[in-house]
């Protein structure tokens, strides 16, 4: 059997309002100036101390920290299904064995996709440690196909920011880019394959893994 491996947020869920509401809140904690959240939808994604140090903090522990503080409590579930998405993820795991490969801490991911009933559909969930081990996703990525037993030729990458096209090649397997995210048209261009709708995921998944 093939295995697919998805993205969380900005694939499966919008966790945009949580996490750009905590990184405003870090910021402004700190007391540094937080842009506009709509100008924000760029930290949605990326390891969390890359978006800190992008934004021009030094202290990226502490931003973090503080960070952590507010989404553990709130913003965790600051977060939806996208329409669709079970329907998709129920067609393609009669096909695929379907994994999670997330930028976000596993230990908050599990939480996620087990309150959103998503994890019945997942054989493994993979992603950083708190501590940040494993915060680059082509790492984690090989790490996953490590514990797995799996070669690359016969899986796929499935997410919405360059950063998990970038971790696909990373270990030479195909990547889909979803159009329903945060990322951009010059994301997409990275990727093997584009899906538009999640109605279209498993046909497109099929697509890439033929």
């Amino acid at each position: 059997m093939k295995t697919v491996f998805l993205d969380l947020d900005g694939t499966l869920t919008d966790a945009g309002p949580g996490i750009i509401a905590s990184v405003t809140h870090a910021l402004k904690a700190l007391g540094l100036p937080a842009p506009d959240p709509a100008e924000l939808g760029w930290v949605v994604g990326p390891a969390l101390v890359d978006s800190f140090a992008r934004l021009g903090v030094s202290d990226t522990a502490a931003a973090l920290q503080l960070y952590r503080a507010r989404y553990t409590e709130v913003g965790l579930f600051e977060n939806s299904v996208y329409p669709g998405i079970p329907e998709a993820l129920e067609t393609l795991a009669a096909t695929f064995r379907l994994c999670l490969a997330t930028a976000k801490p596993h230990a908050y991911a599990k939480r996620i996709t087990a309150h959103f009933g998503l994890n019945r559909h997942l054989f493994a969930e993979f992603g950083p440690e708190l501590d940040g081990t494993r915060n680059n996703k082509g790492e984690l990525l090989a790490h996953a196909l490590d514990e797995l037993g799996l070669d690359p030729d016969d899986c796929a990458m499935v997410g919405d920011r360059h950063h998990d096209f970038d971790a696909a090649r990373f270990v030479g397997m195909p990547s889909l880019a979803v159009t329903w995210g945060y990322g951009s048209a010059d994301e997409y261009d990275t990727a093997d394959r584009v899906c538009g709708a999640p109605e279209a995921l498993a046909a497109d998944v099929a697509a890439l893994l033929r």
